[in-house]
């Protein structure tokens, strides 16, 4: 059985949420997401917490009720306190900025790459090599900061490339004679 699924989730002060016909609907201020409960659950909302209980034991339904609990989780959290992944452009003349609602970023090609910013998220550069993409849904933040490092992968020589904050990238050694 699931060890995730079994812990309630404590909903923060400020998040409103409805359950009817197995969706569950978040609403924070002006932000509203949803989440598709799969049949094989049910959903207990009370006051301060929401919880999952399978209805069989089925390999799926085990399986789902982690999956669930965790991203039912996620979208709490986000509009809780938001996600944020930092990017770092490393590179000699590789930079970052945002015109308008576009991330234009040059990235050693001979043309600049323009990146149109989705709805949901916001992307900042404090530093011309670095950008910090932001959002509420931790899936939509995930892909945006996939899709900008896939512009420029790090390689594994010099190590020029997009690479995430943290993120070690593996060298290789050159020639020799």
């Amino acid at each position: 059985m699931s060890r995730v699924g079994k812990h309630k989730i404590s909903i923060p002060t400020g998040i409103v949420i409805n359950f009817a016909d197995n969706q569950l609907k978040f609403k924070k201020g002006s932000i509203e997401q949803q989440y598709d409960v799969p049949d094989c659950l049910e959903c207990t909302l009370e006051k301060e917490f929401v919880s999952f209980v399978p209805k069989n034991t089925a390999r799926l339904t085990r399986a789902l009720w982690g999956t669930t609990r965790r991203n039912v989780f996620n979208v709490v959290a986000g509009l809780a306190n938001g996600f944020k992944i930092e990017l770092e452009l490393v590179g000699v003349g590789y930079k970052a900025a945002v015109q308008n609602k576009d991330l234009v970023l040059q990235l050693g090609y001979s043309h600049d790459v323009v990146y149109p910013i989705p709805d949901g998220i916001s992307i900042d550069c404090p530093k011309a090599s670095t950008v910090v993409v932001t959002g509420h849904c931790k899936k939509q933040v995930g892909e945006v900061a996939a899709r900008l490092r896939k512009f420029r992968k790090p390689e594994p020589y010099k190590g020029k490339g997009v690479i995430k904050n943290g993120e070690f990238v593996y060298r290789k050694e050159g020639k020799k004679k």
